[in-house]
């Protein structure tokens, strides 16, 4: 049996209310910078690199919400509510931001340069809850 936690309504009020999440002041002193990405509880840390005009996701989460810092790169991130069928918005993301996506919202990416991201995600990475959890959707860059 998987364990996915549901989502509770404390939670959601935690959570960002815009794509790009505007990132705190960075800790700097003479020995370099700390620069604080998400301070919520998470299951999972992955790095991914994507080849440029590579398309990822096309898919949403029932639970699994994840940040995104793109450590270098460029990705034209494209979302809406899961069940429209509205045009989805882009976002191009670069180098330094860092992006959210909550669960139930249709999101593709687009690597528009050679790109390297992290993703903090809620729940587990491990194959088996992922797939329990990822809803597979059309193609929606296209739209």
């Amino acid at each position: 049996m998987i364990d996915i936690a549901p989502v509770t309504e404390e939670e959601k009020k935690l959570w960002p209310k815009t794509v790009v999440v505007p990132l705190d002041l960075a800790y700097r002193d003479d020995r370099g910078e700390i620069v604080p990405l998400v301070d919520l509880d998470m299951k999972s840390a992955v790095m991914i690199t994507s080849k440029k005009g590579s398309v990822r996701a096309n898919h949403y989460h029932t639970s699994d919400w994840h940040f995104c810092y793109v450590v270098s790169g460029k990705i034209d991130y494209y979302h809406r509510p899961t069940g429209s069928d509205a045009k989805p918005e882009k976002v191009t993301v670069t180098t330094g931001q860092l992006f959210f996506t909550p669960p139930l919202v249709d999101h593709s990416m687009v690597f528009v340069e050679e790109t390297v991201f992290l993703t903090l995600g809620r729940n587990s990475r491990r194959q088996e809850v992922y797939e329990a959890d990822v809803v597979r959707i059309p193609p929606i860059e296209t739209l």
